[in-house]
């Protein structure tokens, strides 16, 4: 489904390109966050926040995206995963 509005242009669902398998696994890694996970953490948060807002399934695919960002992310240039926020916020002076 294409939705077109003046110059905006997007297209309506998540394309079927890359592998596969990879897919499967970062949108079960998502549930299993969501669901299952008890420790708290940013990443959480924000999904939950989705999902009041979107929907349960529109929230894992969100954090499935998230995820893979953030692995792209440590694999492309070292990056630490930071499971609390307090950890990218500066010290006080």
């Amino acid at each position: 489904m294409l939705h077109e509005s003046g110059e905006s242009r997007r297209i309506g669902r998540i394309s079927c390109c890359g592998d596969g398998m990879l897919r499967t696994l970062l949108y079960e890694t998502a549930q299993v966050l969501l669901t299952h996970v008890t420790k708290w953490s940013w990443l959480k948060a924000w999904a939950m926040n989705v999902a009041k807002r979107r929907g349960r399934q529109k929230a894992i695919v969100a954090l499935a995206r998230r995820l893979a960002v953030i692995m792209h992310r440590i694999w492309s240039d070292g990056t630490r995963f930071r499971w609390t926020r307090q950890d990218i916020l500066p010290a006080a002076a």
